[in-house]
């Protein structure tokens, strides 16, 4: 068993975002677990970028083909990715932290869309889109309010331009079907609200609810190991 990580929008460096609870996990479980590279952020190579949400999925596929069975996580907009990515004989179980599970034909754009108090994105006039007006206090504050102010310097240096592609394709997929999964509502999130994840978190198979911001993985990774082995025990 191996556990596979995807990150969220608009950022990089997916294994600096993991690698508090990857650590715990190693520790607690033995379970090895990496992050997923997202084209769509720059993680992989230049020209893979412009392919947006279908590169993502496509990495994320092949990560899979490489594993015999995973835990995959999906954070924010890795929801959408593993959405987009499909069935899987690999996945043996999905979990989601802030996230989504798309249904076929909603792209992340019109995920977003419905929240009162959305995320602010400008285009950078060269194919990608990036967060508009923070700076690191007020990313740190909307995003890891509950982190302290080096984590959450280390996270704004690690904030960049995301594919168009990744938020205005309609997924053609929905991995989540059929699949057992778990969503962690993060109750303090002050970048995806909580009306929006229980939405989505009613499409899962079971939900948990945990007393964090948006990123529970960095701040409470004794809760966020805490699920994946009750999981694993299972499985």
């Amino acid at each position: 068993m191996e556990l596979i990580f995807v990150h969220g929008a608009l950022v990089r460096d997916g294994q600096w975002w993991w690698q508090r609870s990857a650590d715990l996990l190693r520790e607690r479980t033995g379970i090895r677990s990496r992050a997923l590279a997202l084209p769509s952020c720059g993680e992989t190579t230049p020209e893979q970028v412009a392919g947006g949400l279908i590169a993502d999925a496509a990495a994320l596929r092949q990560d899979l083909d490489d594993v015999d069975s995973a835990i995959v996580v999906g954070h924010s907009y890795g929801g959408t990715v593993i959405a987009e990515a499909g069935a899987h004989p690999a996945v043996a179980h999905l979990l989601y932290v802030s996230s989504y599970l798309p249904e076929i034909g909603q792209s992340q754009g019109a995920i977003m869309s419905g929240e009162s108090n959305p995320v602010s994105i400008g285009v950078n006039g060269d194919g990608t889109l990036g967060v508009s007006g923070y700076d690191a206090a007020s990313f740190g504050a909307r995003f890891l309010q509950d982190a302290d102010a080096a984590t959450q310097q280390q996270a704004w240096e690690r904030v960049t331009a995301q594919a168009a592609g990744a938020f205005m394709t309609p997924t053609s997929a929905a991995g989540w079907h059929g699949v057992d999964s778990t969503y962690i509502v993060c109750g303090q999130d002050r970048s995806t609200s909580v009306d929006l994840q229980r939405f989505h978190a009613e499409r899962a198979t079971r939900v948990v609810e945990l007393p964090t911001g948006h990123h529970p993985f960095i701040t409470r990774p004794d809760l966020v190991v805490e699920q994946v082995r009750a999981l694993a025990h299972e499985l």
